[in-house]
């Protein structure tokens, strides 16, 4: 061992912690924390410190750390079967493709590994949709300013922040970006050479902030009357996240093509891409796949999700959970009006815009309570479906303390 490694340490974490400098890659910045053990909200450290965790994985353990029935599902599975490809058929895949065509306005699925995938693969079809039509010109792809679509070269092209593009240039030719609620530049950018227009029903990497129904009304108009594919990244608003198990549905409006992954199997990696048989048909032979998506493993784990999700009408959890939470921020709000500036999202997305968002999410570490900081102004919370009363209360109280000067 080599470096900061050879340091004698005072605990198991800063043993870890080290030999994390020594061989991973410093891409995710320093990681303070390491955790080996989480049930339902709760996340615990080799030392046995528990946190509460109102992050979810950043939206993915939507059903809670290491909920029973997922892993019973995933047990069984691998006492049978891992892997095999996607040159044979497998039996869970099949089972998962039907819940989900029976659940939402799709006919058909296509499996991969995560929203990346997922993304990629929605932008390869929608430029396949364009070509087969014979529309050679069509390749453009438009998306919203602050929008986060994955870190693949495409979907880093996709993704309309700039500090995301440094470092990779030139992207991908043929994405553009418009600012959110603004249709008229959307009008105007739609033309000949538009194939897709890709929108996140609610921003999360922008803070947490949700498109209004009207605008995706709009846009969904705007694409039929110019032959434009509408796809809908829910990679983070999907799987009951808002009380629907689409965010899109509040607004009444069906895209061509949807993107699933984070909560699909509550922490086993899959994503998923949605569509009707006469889009999906453009996915001929060869023009598209992967060696590991929609494996057994995955497919075990998420049906088991969705069984539990729709079965136990986690739904109407979610939105009985969001008007407490929602309810208990306000109050916060009115109490101190300076520092909360503003509260966004649906369910169990939400966003505290603070005037400092920095300092309350290093207060609420230091109190052992999980978030995340979006851009230093917004206190993101994707906590998982089975969190109580009790616990959002504890997050509350810490927030108030916190705000009161305590720490």
């Amino acid at each position: 061992m080599t470096g900061t490694g050879t340091l004698e340490m005072n605990s198991i974490s800063d043993h870890l912690r080290a030999e994390a400098l020594d061989y991973l890659t410093p891409n995710y910045g320093e990681r303070n924390l390491c955790f080996v053990e989480g049930e339902g909200s709760w996340l615990f450290t080799p030392e046995g410190e528990k946190y509460l965790d109102m992050l979810g994985g950043i939206a993915v353990c939507c059903l809670g750390h290491c909920h029973p029935e997922v892993v019973q599902a995933l047990q069984e599975q691998a006492k049978k079967l891992f892997h095999v490809s996607n040159l044979f058929l497998m039996e869970p895949q099949i089972q998962l493709a039907k819940i989900l065509v029976e659940k939402t306005f799709a006919d058909q699925v296509f499996f991969c590994n995560s929203g990346a995938e997922a993304n990629e693969a929605a932008l390869k079809l929608a430029k396949k949709v364009a070509q087969d039509r014979g529309e050679t010109t069509r390749f453009e792809v438009i998306s919203l300013i602050d929008s986060f679509h994955g870190r693949t070269i495409a979907t880093l092209s996709s993704t309309g922040q700039n500090k995301l593009h440094e470092g990779f240039k030139p992207l991908i030719p043929g994405f553009s970006y418009v600012a959110a609620h603004d249709v008229q530049e959307v009008s105007e950018r739609v033309n000949e050479k538009t194939c897709a227009v890709i929108i996140e029903p609610i921003q999360g990497e922008a803070g947490v902030r949700p498109l209004s129904a009207e605008y995706l009304r709009l846009i969904r108009e705007i694409c039929d009357e110019r032959g434009v594919l509408l796809i809908f990244d829910e990679i983070q608003s999907g799987m009951g996240r808002t009380g629907k198990f689409f965010a899109h549905e509040w607004s009444g409006v069906t895209p061509d093509i949807v993107t699933i992954a984070k909560g699909l199997g509550n922490g086993f990696p899959i994503g998923a891409v949605l569509s009707s048989k006469a889009i999906m048909k453009h996915l001929t032979p060869g023009s598209h796949g992967s060696t590991f998506g929609g494996n057994p493993l995955a497919c075990a784990s998420a049906l088991a999700t969705l069984q539990v999700l729709f079965e136990e009408n986690y739904m109407e959890r979610v939105s009985h959970l969001s008007s407490f939470l929602f309810e208990k921020i306000k109050e916060l709000k009115k109490k101190y009006p300076r520092r909360i500036k503003d509260i966004r999202g649906m369910g169990l997305m939400i966003g505290i815009e603070f005037d400092d968002a920095t300092e309350i999410h290093k207060a609420l570490m230091n109190r052992k309570i999980i978030t995340n900081c979006v851009r230093g102004k917004t206190i993101r919370l994707l906590p998982p479906y089975v969190v109580t009363e009790d616990e959002i209360s504890i997050l509350i109280d810490a927030i108030a303390s916190i705000l009161d000067g305590e720490d």
